[in-house]
């Protein structure tokens, strides 16, 4: 494990958190993820089912969670089930968890072998007066997924097998706990930002006319990985010149060149919870006037949606308001006209040939994090703040993002030491 390890006490309270959300009578089961194969006898490296994980602390393949709160026997009211070790595994795979190191991370008193599953399922059924099977499944709002996962396959196992039991969704439930971060996760949440920080410093360094986007990259990974993170947040966007009006350019293969900007969509991950930073800096160390323009333009977009996002209002409603604050800068930038604006249609408005994304989403376990976009803004969610603006015509785009805690009283800066004023980039890039 590379991070500092997590007080069982944040599984415990989550697990307590999910049973209250149960009707009576119910059972539940959390899948890990598969491991994905890549070609051959490769695979990707193991990512644990973001649930399962906020649950149990277990990132182990092959792991479920078994939770029967009715249960006559208060033992088994919580069970986790885990491969089991032997000679083969360690051999060529290393350690796996023992029962004792799986219950001292989880808090999970019950830990059994998983080819004990299926009987204590049965006799769960049988004996423990379930009526509702709580399944989980992958219902984000961005979700594009074609692969069946583990969690689908035994869906249809599932239902093929005890066909006559009530069914319900896991989803809507995770949906409204992890939206509200933990004091832990908050802690958590900032260490992948302070290393981010690390990293966008050891740029600003490097970054010169004719380095390669690839190698800030490798720069950025450098300081993830050696102070504890797993690496990448998300796959990174190192994108200059022209390939910063592209939202998700990802190939990082070009030349970065005297007078250009690049724009820097990197972050790391912190003990699977994310970080998620933007920059746009000048390679040659100083941005030229019309580079500037813009970009305090965006900076002052991003410093008024610190105010207008806020609890109780809807993530829509901001957006029209950040909109309208877009509008009048792109005006002032003499990018849109008064006429464009009158003539405009109002389901394409003319300000978004040049800022044409969302301002924010919700951050933890996911970059972005499950929860109902349409729900009011809570306090203790994290969000993401990034207006940008892209001009194709000039060549170039500028998108600043930081990652905050909703308060009651102000919103908390979670990369309020990472540098974004212009000048202060100039001064450290000449340094």
């Amino acid at each position: 494990m590379r991070y500092t390890s997590i007080e069982k006490e944040l599984f415990i309270n989550n697990r307590k958190r999910f049973v209250s959300e149960l009707k009576p009578g119910s059972i539940a089961v959390f899948n890990s993820n598969d491991t994905m194969p890549t070609n051959a006898d490769g695979t990707m490296a193991f990512r644990q089912n973001n649930d399962l994980f906020y649950l149990t602390g277990i990132e182990q393949e092959e792991t479920i969670l078994l939770i029967c709160p009715g249960f006559r026997e208060e033992k088994k009211r919580e069970i986790l089930f885990l491969r089991q070790p032997n000679e083969h595994l360690e051999k060529w795979y290393g350690h796996k968890l023992t029962k004792e190191e799986a219950k001292a991370i989880s808090g999970v008193e019950t830990v059994m072998w998983l080819h004990d599953f299926e009987n204590m399922l049965h006799h769960m059924f049988a004996m423990g007066g379930v009526e509702f099977i709580y399944l989980n499944t992958n219902e984000h709002y961005r979700s594009e997924i074609v692969v069946q996962t583990r969690d689908a396959r035994f869906i249809d196992w599932c239902k093929a097998k005890y066909p006559l039991h009530t069914y319900q969704r896991i989803a809507p439930i995770m949906s409204k706990l992890r939206r509200i971060k933990q004091k832990a996760e908050i802690d958590l949440i900032q260490k992948a930002c302070d290393i981010t920080e690390k990293g966008f410093r050891r740029v600003l360094k490097f970054t010169k006319p004719g380095v390669k986007e690839y190698e800030i990259e490798a720069e950025y990974v450098h300081e993830f990985i050696r102070n504890g993170s797993k690496g990448f947040a998300y796959t990174p966007i190192i994108a200059s010149g022209k390939n910063n009006i592209v939202l998700h350019y990802i190939e990082n293969n070009q030349e970065c060149k005297a007078g250009e900007l690049v724009l820097l969509d990197v972050a790391a991950e912190y003990a699977n919870y994310n970080s998620d930073l933007t920059r746009t800096i000048p390679v040659s160390g100083k941005f030229t006037p019309r580079q500037k323009e813009v970009y305090n333009a965006v900076l002052r977009v991003q410093r008024e949606a610190f105010k207008i996002l806020r609890p109780n209002i809807v993530y829509f409603d901001y957006q029209k308001e950040i909109e309208s604050l877009m509008q009048a800068e792109l005006l002032n930038l003499k990018l849109i006209s008064d006429s464009d604006i009158r003539n405009q249609d109002p389901e394409n408005p003319a300000l978004r040939k040049y800022f044409y994304h969302g301002t924010s989403h919700m951050l933890g376990l996911d970059v972005h994090d499950i929860g109902n976009m349409h729900d009011k803004v809570q306090v203790g969610s994290v969000w993401t703040i990034e207006p940008g603006i892209y001009i194709r015509e000039e060549g170039f785009g500028v998108r600043l993002e930081n990652n905050v805690v909703i308060g009651e009283k102000e919103n908390f800066d979670l990369m309020r030491n990472i540098p974004i004023e212009a000048e202060e980039i100039e001064t450290l890039m000449n340094k």
